[in-house]
């Protein structure tokens, strides 16, 4: 644990660099590479999607899933490393064109609850409690395509099935408004806590929240996990960056915005983020196409230092100095204050 923080990241961080416009730039490693890196990169932890543990996952028998997911535990453990949360991939399957817990399909519906029941399978062989559903392909391209208030009805269904499936799990629910659905369901934090309480047992369900996703819906990055760590209902962050209302760029940490990021930090270290469910703090980021395969990782560790950076900035600001200009309004320069600090 570094002051006080503990760092967790995904094997689909180190990518080959594909795009929606060329072909990958780097060679494939496996997790074995990966895990050993991500060790020396300094991180604590590690985020997996149901297929990064278990490829070619439905073609497997559930025997053999949570086999393989023993086998990827030992592996991880074996690196000093612990496994954070796992999130069903459904949004790549030929099922889930048209969503998966909201499909018009019953079928595909029936397919999206149970591949995410055996993820809460598989995360328990993990050692794991923490859920993540990235609602990808949850929404509409065509807004007369389906009921908002019917999907809603679908999405409880499905959350209540995963509660029922087992007593300790939690639903971290990561809000995105766009991308690849022209308009999400659950864009923003707000809509994910309001969601939780059409559920069985809102107490289990909560939020992931990404700072690119925030400045995609137009909202503070900051004031979204603040909204989220007032109901406690904050159980893991995905820090990045994002250069305006574009596609998902998942930038290095503070790469764009240093000031930003530096609210961000003071507010986790204000509540006391991480005190409970032993959250972590990722970096959901991707390498450059240009990086070549020395430099990876390198994304990842330059966020997890500017965090630190940010986090002795944070932690010399002058509170009680920020306090007197609030208390006469002071505005103006409480916020030179803020800017003086950052650029020392």
């Amino acid at each position: 644990m570094t002051n006080n923080y503990r760092f967790s990241i995904g094997p689909w961080n180190i990518s080959e660099g594909r795009d929606s416009y060329g072909p990958e730039t780097r060679p494939a490693k496996d997790l074995v590479w990966k895990l050993a890196l991500f060790k020396k990169g300094g991180f604590d932890a590690v985020m997996f999607h149901d297929d990064d543990i278990v490829p070619d996952i439905d073609t497997k028998s559930a025997a053999q899933v949570l086999k393989e997911a023993a086998e990827v535990r030992k592996q991880v453990e074996g690196e000093g490393l612990f496994v954070e949360m796992v999130a069903p991939r459904l949004w790549f399957s030929e099922r889930t064109i048209d969503g998966g817990y909201t499909s018009n399909n019953a079928q595909d519906r029936q397919y999206a609850i149970d591949r995410s029941l055996q993820t809460i399978d598989i995360a328990q062989t993990m050692g794991t409690e923490l859920i993540v559903l990235w609602l990808a392909r949850e929404g509409t391209y065509v807004r007369e395509s389906k009921s908002y208030a019917r999907s809603l009805e679908y999405l409880a269904e499905a959350a209540n099935k995963m509660l029922a499936h087992h007593p300790n799990i939690r639903l971290a629910i990561e809000p995105k408004p766009n991308e690849p659905v022209d308009v999400a369901y659950l864009p923003t934090a707000g809509h994910v806590l309001a969601f939780a309480h059409m559920t069985n047992d809102p107490g289990r369900v909560g939020s992931v929240i990404e700072s690119a996703h925030c400045v995609l819906a137009g909202l503070d990055t900051a004031d979204e996990l603040e909204f989220a760590i007032a109901q406690k209902k904050l159980w893991s962050v995905h820090l990045n960056d994002q250069n305006g209302l574009k596609f998902d760029q998942d930038k290095p940490f503070g790469s764009v915005n240093l000031r930003s990021a530096f609210d961000q930090v003071r507010v986790l270290e204000r509540h006391r983020y991480g005190s409970e469910h032993n959250a972590c703090v990722a970096f959901d980021s991707h390498a450059y196409r240009t990086s070549g395969i020395d430099q990876v990782l390198d994304h990842a560790v330059n966020s997890r230092k500017t965090f630190l950076r940010m986090l002795e900035k944070v932690r010399a600001f002058d509170e009680s100095a920020a306090s007197a200009l609030v208390a006469s309004r002071d505005y103006q320069a409480l916020d030179q204050l803020v800017i003086e600090h950052l650029i020392g």
